[in-house]
């Protein structure tokens, strides 16, 4: 059952973000809560994302930037208190797998859900 989950996994087609972070399956439960969820699946509040499945008009931040995971944890005025180093775009997957294991760096991203979650409107497209 492993095995053939394992082939699904690696063959599919869904799920590639986090495909690149776990590669294999594995029957123990990650330590990710929900905000770690939508960062690194980069499904959530997100307006490229939102726009992606036209549930906005936009892909802009209000800060005038791409509305991407990435934006807000390395670049929008509005979440600087949680910052990271923004990586090099060839980088950018292996950013990703050291952030998923870095458990300050997952309190950053948890800050930012929770800080955009709690502040809808300041982030909504000009």
């Amino acid at each position: 059952m492993l095995e053939e989950w394992q082939t699904s996994w690696k063959n599919g087609d869904t799920g590639r973000k986090i495909f690149n972070i776990m590669p294999s399956v594995s029957l123990r439960l990650t330590n990710w809560i929900r905000e770690d969820v939508i960062f690194l699946s980069q499904h959530g509040p997100f307006p490229a994302y939102l726009k992606r499945f036209h549930l906005s008009d936009s892909d802009y931040c209000s800060c005038g930037g791409i509305g991407t995971a990435l934006h807000y944890a390395t670049e929008c005025i509005y979440t600087v208190s949680w910052h990271m180093r923004k990586p090099a775009p060839n980088f950018e997957q292996e950013w990703l797998k050291r952030v998923a294991n870095n458990l300050v760096s997952r309190y950053k991203i948890r800050g930012i859900i929770k800080f955009m979650s709690a502040n809808r409107d300041l982030f909504r497209p000009p």
